[in-house]
């Protein structure tokens, strides 16, 4: 009689297993720009960690949102959609009293327009059946301008010269 080992890995709190997933994108360019770096996305329990790092960005503020479509395919980014607002709340700034689930915020680009923008939050995840909480299939859009945290339901930030698509 053979036996054969088998090993079964189930991750989850009641099995006192953390498992992390991580994707890494790439930025595409758009708007005629030449916006270009990643996207790296970590999961580890319920935390899920952006980090962002662009280049060949204009010097100065630009904004950064999640979209509500997986699709960088029109020149301008506008196939992303608008922001991914699943609860329906008005646009602010992340943690304020209003807010939605794409509203990240500003990443400053240096002199030599580089920028890195890290990330972190218990309110995404990755392939998760929580479609209010899954950033699967949307898009980070990088935006020409800066997120006034104010106007409805943009943020004032001007056109989009980075997407990403997360799939």
């Amino acid at each position: 009689m053979k036996i054969t080992k088998i090993s079964l890995l189930v991750c989850g709190a009641a099995f006192a297993v953390s498992c992390s997933t991580t994707k890494t994108y790439t930025i595409n360019s758009k708007s005629g720009t030449d916006t270009q770096g990643t996207a790296k996305f970590s999961q580890t329990g319920k935390n899920v960690e952006m980090d962002l790092n662009v280049y060949k960005l204009t010097p100065g503020i630009h904004a950064v949102h999640i979209h509500e479509k997986g699709d960088c395919s029109a020149a301008d980014a506008s196939s992303a959609g608008g922001h991914w607002n699943p609860s329906k709340n008005d646009h602010g700034k992340w943690g304020a009293e209003h807010f939605h689930m794409g509203d990240i915020g500003n990443l400053t680009a240096n002199k030599e327009g580089t920028a890195r923008l890290v990330f972190k939050t218990d309110k995404w995840c990755l392939n998760c059946a929580d479609e209010s909480k899954n950033i699967m299939n949307k898009a980070i859009v990088i935006h020409a301008g800066k997120d006034d945290f104010m106007t409805q339901p943009t943020g004032n930030a001007g056109g989009r010269v980075g997407c990403v698509e997360i799939k």
